[in-house]
């Protein structure tokens, strides 16, 4: 079964971080997470700072997320983006 964003990748923002991202990505928002645009970017864009791979790392001072949360997210995208 596909990787789904409404069940399995939205419960992995805390509410703590979809508000403090708000002003600059719409964590909660499927439209704008599975946006095709520019390769899907807002979601690429969200993976590169969960995993470290650009700095600063996501979220601010931790908990970051684990290895199994990083390959849930990760799947989801190859699993194109599914609601």
């Amino acid at each position: 079964m596909p990787v789904s964003f409404q069940k399995d990748i939205l419960p992995l923002f805390r509410p703590i971080d979809i508000d403090h991202m708000r002003p600059h990505v719409l964590l909660d928002d499927y439209a704008y997470m599975s946006n095709p645009d520019r390769d899907h970017a807002h979601a690429v864009a969200v993976g590169d700072f969960v995993t470290g791979r650009r700095e600063p790392r996501m979220p601010p001072g931790g908990p970051y997320w684990t290895a199994a949360q990083i390959a849930l997210y990760e799947q989801w995208m190859t699993d194109g983006y599914q609601p």
